[in-house]
């Protein structure tokens, strides 16, 4: 089959990772300028560590791991340590595995089939399934026939909107906001840590070269426009105005300076299918879980090799189609807005952070009305 899959996150590269192994011809694309390869560590935990197993993945990610939760602290309005994060107490057991958002990219792009086509700067507009296929109307302009459509475009992504109608009926907000900003200066100086009051959370997360200004704070839903960076860095500020004890300060500025602040609300997806038709949602799309619960990266991965869940081939193998290559080249295709340019695992780039560090809030403070 001749398959799109509309987001190139963890869920979309695991799905045309598995797609592409079992012969099918696979086409993501990408709203963004690249790749999301950067961004804060995230869990590979659960069944999440059996299916990355089957998909011949797991010693890679492990080599990869990162110790960053267990050297966590709390610290109190002048800097001094409160307490450690007991990680025993939040992981599922010793086989999870915390890992760089961008390694776990380079990890799945890596085994992508060597025919598969990545196409940046586009996304998709419309969508008509006859029921023998799907014609799709992309936002460049392009238009062409898939004899299926992935939505693995994320909390907001258009693939949903489009086949089971508007967010709202679907997203239940968890009275949380989060945020993460790049925050250069204080990359390998120290270790992780976390200042906490009332409703609210800002810590920096240290990791190899990198660090991260994040924040968390209780809110109910706000209305704004979520591709409006100006307003969701004001929204963020003025959650923040007032106090300027500890780093809190420093980090907002950080914030301002990002020109590609990751700000959203934690939330969750409930909806009665994820597919109708011949267009099928994963990921997040599907059943956002939000980051508080610390499994959205494995609920992206644990569908793509789960024999109930997997899509069988309906059509003749297409011609030409080999096992994933070691290091594939990928074809690109590109709207004429943007140079096309060829593609190995992965091209350079930030990217928006999405997954919220284990560290960041306590359940009771979730749970609280």
């Amino acid at each position: 089959m001749h398959i799109l899959i509309s987001g190139a996150g963890v869920a979309g590269l695991s799905a045309a990772v598995t797609l592409g192994a079992r012969g099918h011809r696979v086409e993501l694309v990408e709203r963004s300028s690249h790749l999301r390869v950067n961004g804060s560590p995230i869990d590979v935990r659960g069944d999440a560590i059996a299916i990355t197993g089957a998909m011949g993945l797991l010693e890679q990610i492990r080599s990869r791991r990162l110790r960053m939760s267990e050297q966590a602290v709390f610290v109190d309005s002048a800097g001094g340590v409160v307490a450690a994060l007991p990680v025993a107490e939040t992981s599922d057991s010793d086989d999870d595995i915390e890992i760089a958002r961008e390694d776990l990219a380079t990890v799945l792009a890596g085994a992508l089939p060597a025919d598969a086509t990545l196409v940046f700067q586009d996304s998709v507009a419309t969508l008509t399934d006859d029921g023998t296929g799907v014609d799709v109307r992309f936002v460049s302009g392009r238009a062409e026939r898939f004899d299926l459509v992935v939505g693995a475009d994320g909390l907001h992504g258009a693939v949903r909107r489009l086949t089971f109608g508007l967010e709202a009926d679907f997203v239940k907000h968890l009275g949380v906001y989060a945020a993460i900003a790049d925050l250069p200066a204080e990359a390998g100086k120290g270790g992780p840590n976390a200042y906490n009051f009332p409703g609210h959370m800002a810590g920096i997360m240290r990791y190899r070269d990198r660090a991260l200004a994040v924040f968390l704070f209780r809110s109910g839903p706000i209305d704004y426009d979520y591709h409006d960076l100006d307003a969701q860095k004001k929204i963020l500020t003025d959650a923040f105005a007032g106090h300027d004890e500890w780093r809190i300060p420093e980090l907002i500025a950080a914030a301002q300076a990002d020109p590609e602040l990751y700000f959203d609300s934690s939330a969750q997806i409930q909806l009665p299918t994820w597919h109708r038709g011949r267009v099928v949602l994963v990921g997040d799309a599907a059943h956002a879980a939000s980051g508080l619960s610390g499994r959205d990266t494995s609920r992206c991965l644990a569908p793509r090799f789960s024999p109930r869940n997997s899509t069988r081939r309906t059509s003749p193998p297409v011609s030409g189609a080999t096992k994933p290559a070691s290091a594939p080249t990928c074809t690109l295709r590109k709207p004429a807005s943007s140079v096309a340019r060829n593609w190995s695992c992965p091209p350079a780039g930030r990217t928006s952070r999405r997954v919220i560090p284990r560290f960041a809030w306590t359940p009771t403070d979730v749970s609280r009305d």
